[in-house]
């Protein structure tokens, strides 16, 4: 057993919707007190590095609600039930960028918010870019827009700012290394 490990006493679930749900538990603690978590269950996810034969990196833009702003990220979407990480990631591939891609390399895996909640995102690097001829239609509540960066472009968006969430600014520098090989 771990020192650290809370004990699940009691847990009831307050709300279930598309992407989410939201827990509330009743942990024993490593000292033999109680306290109350709140945690958000997620299916998981992927986001992949999209690399043309140029080097450049294929972006996506689209409105996060949560952040009342655009961003600036690398493709990613969640898995959905049943299915495997590595096809989720030429879904969304195609899904969200119109590319598909002759060779997808796993890179890692990483919890996004681990103080409250569950969601791991799978890494995927995709080489070898091709434009499909009729992608698939992506979710119609997305709304995104494509930007091809070059690897130093990229590096000063997180610098700026503009590349503002962690799995982007991770994949940049990821990318970066991968092509100074």
């Amino acid at each position: 057993m771990n020192r650290f490990e809370e004990k699940t006493l009691a847990g009831e679930t307050i709300y279930e919707g598309k992407i989410i749900t939201l827990r509330v538990e009743e942990v024993a603690l490593p000292d033999g007190k109680t306290a109350k978590r709140e945690l958000i269950k997620h299916p998981g996810a992927v986001s992949i590095i999209p690399i043309t034969k140029e080097g450049k990196l294929v972006l996506v833009e689209q409105y996060r609600k949560a952040l009342e702003r655009s961003l600036i990220e690398i493709p990613a979407g969640k898995i959905d039930p049943g299915e495997a990480p590595e096809v989720t990631a030429v879904r969304e591939l195609e899904e969200e960028t119109g590319y598909g891609a002759k060779e997808f390399t796993y890179v890692q895996s990483f919890a996004t918010s681990p103080g409250f909640a569950d969601e791991v995102i799978h890494l995927y690097v995709a080489q070898d870019l091709y434009k499909v001829e009729n992608p698939a239609d992506g979710d119609e509540d997305e709304f995104i827009g494509l930007l091809e960066v070059t690897i130093e472009e990229a590096e000063d968006m997180v610098a700026s700012g503009k590349i503002f969430d962690a799995k982007t600014a991770f994949a940049v520098l990821y990318a970066k290394n991968l092509l100074n090989k």
